[in-house]
């Protein structure tokens, strides 16, 4: 029986476990100083202090909300190995393997390399009462739900194989402390992201003795490979690299080695009303290469099973971002899974993902992409309704001082209060009449009025709140708009919807005027300046 060392660093910084990735997996490829022999190694780690840890190929603005972890104390550094970001705080328990090639019989770069290195964690968890399954691309799941995400790196004959088991986990932290998109969702939007993670804790009803929880995966990893695991130390060489190499892992050379522009990748998002409930789709998008890094799909819908939407999610990670590709992604998942969403059918997704995705065409008009998130469309893409000369600009009252006694009037005097009076200002400047409208119904009857004048699309300002409320109202108008969201405090985030339907809501708004001045010449720049109906 082949011996290997058993290794377990107990709890140390980040910048110190990301250096020991280094060395250990360097020292294994070389076989030591001179050729001396290093045993295929099992290391345990833990962090002393609670930290994020992005993947090898990313940047830090784009992934961490580093005022956050500032403000949390919160380490931040960057793993030897690619993928995503992670949080790991003191709760969790690091595993790895860094083996000589031979001993799995393929590279870390074969598809089925991390579902055979992720058998004794599961193996492990099965000791535990716990049936764990392996998920693509590198999860490993607990009823749909992630216990454990997984990488791994080579270096000539030798690779580094490691994963973070999920002990008592803070998911609430680890919302905040990456750049996860939930600005923007709802309590029961929240609880669906939170239902994507487990912990043992969860799922035992109790923390085990993390002693015990080694233990169990000792034995996982001597029963799953055939081998005999020894606990020893850090070898002289690994020790003196260690005291070498660990400025540099606590350097800013080291920690933002990847610096790109803000704006190569960014979150998209978008959201339409089935029959079933509201869906909302975000996604980060890598802009210089045109791809999705990852998707999240919320909303109030029911899933059968539930983890389909999970499954969904996995599959539409690190793919092209194109409405041709992500329809076969979607064909092929439909076709191969079993999975119902009363009331919302597959094309009901495919056309709230080509809704975000067309937040990209709209950076064609010089408007940056996260920007776009403001802007919802009604009957059809941005490009179409701006080859529809819009005609008028729709404005909510709200967005009028409390003290102004036009508040509740459609015209406005222009007396420089309020954001009302910049954006009519900015529609005289473009040539669009406005209308202030003054509740639901009055929107609705303005809409039929604009339909009996011959005008063909128009922009409006509204919450988010209210265009998911009404989409399908709007939808069912029959006339295209461009919608920009509103600032500041709405009816909906007070509660006080009812009274905004009456035209009621006494409180005030502001108009994003920045964003609507950008929406506004591009509507000049696509009709030349003319302005029909």
């Amino acid at each position: 029986m082949e011996t290997w060392r058993l290794l377990d660093t107990g709890r140390r910084s980040a910048a110190e476990n990301m250096a020991l990735d280094e060395i250990l997996l360097t020292i294994r490829a070389r076989g030591g100083k001179g050729g001396e022999e290093v045993p295929n190694t099992v290391r345990f780690l833990q962090m002393s202090n609670p930290a994020v840890l992005i993947g090898f190929n990313q940047n830090i603005e784009q992934e961490v909300r580093t005022g956050f972890c500032t403000e949390r104390s919160i380490d931040i550094n960057r793993r030897t190995t690619g993928g995503g970001a992670i949080y790991f705080d003191r709760s969790q328990l690091g595993w790895e393997m860094i083996c000589d090639g031979a001993s799995m019989g393929m590279r870390v770069a074969n598809k089925n390399f991390f579902k055979r290195a992720s058998q004794p964690l599961i193996r492990a968890l099965d000791t535990l009462n716990i049936q764990a399954d392996f998920r693509p691309l590198n999860d490993i799941e607990v009823g749909g739900r992630k216990i454990s995400g997984t990488g791994g790196s080579e270096d000539g004959g030798a690779f580094l194989f490691q994963g973070t088991l999920l002990v008592d986990f803070d998911v609430d932290t680890m919302l905040r402390a990456l750049k996860i998109p939930i600005e923007k969702l709802k309590d029961k939007e929240m609880d669906s992201v939170r239902d994507r993670v487990t912990c043992i804790a969860e799922e035992l009803g109790r923390t085990p003795d993390i002693t015990e929880l080694k233990r169990i995966l000792t034995q996982g990893f001597e029963e799953e490979f055939g081998i005999k695991l020894v606990p020893g130390g850090l070898t002289p060489e690994e020790e003196a690299l260690l005291a070498e190499r660990l400025p540099y892992f606590t350097s800013d050379t080291w920690i933002n080695k990847i610096k790109l522009p803000k704006e190569e990748q960014q979150t998209i998002s978008a959201l339409h009303k089935a029959p079933g409930g509201l869906i909302r789709v975000s996604m980060v998008i890598n802009l210089r290469f045109k791809r999705i890094q990852s998707t999240l799909i919320t909303g109030d819908f029911f899933a059968y099973p539930k983890r389909a939407i999970f499954d969904l999610e996995s599959v539409l990670k690190t793919v092209a971002a194109t409405p041709r590709n992500v329809s076969r992604i979607l064909d092929d998942f439909y076709g191969s899974h079993e999975i119902m969403i009363p009331g919302v059918e597959k094309q009901d997704i495919l056309y709230t993902i080509n809704k975000a995705l067309g937040k990209i065409e709209i950076t064609n008009h010089d408007i940056p992409l996260h920007m776009t998130n403001h802007i919802f469309t009604v009957g059809g893409t941005y490009n179409d309704i701006l080859s529809r000369s819009p005609s008028r600009l729709l404005l909510p009252y709200c967005a009028k001082s409390m003290e102004c006694g036009w508040r509740f009037e459609s015209d406005c005097p222009l007396c420089g209060d309020c954001s009302i009076d910049d954006a009519v200002s900015l529609g005289k400047k473009y040539g669009l009449p406005h209308i202030t409208i003054q509740s639901f119904d009055h929107l609705m009857q303005t809409i039929e009025v604009m339909k009996e004048e011959g005008v063909t699309s128009y922009l409006g300002c509204c919450c988010e709140a209210f265009y998911a409320k009404h989409n399908d109202d709007f939808e069912e108008s029959g006339l295209p708009a461009i919608l920009i969201d509103i600032d500041n405090t709405t009816c909906y985030d007070l509660g006080k919807e009812n009274e905004a339907y009456e035209g009621k809501f006494e409180s005030l708004t502001h108009i994003k005027l920045d964003l609507l001045d950008m929406v506004l010449r591009s509507v000049k720049n696509s009709s030349g300046g003319s302005r029909d109906g």
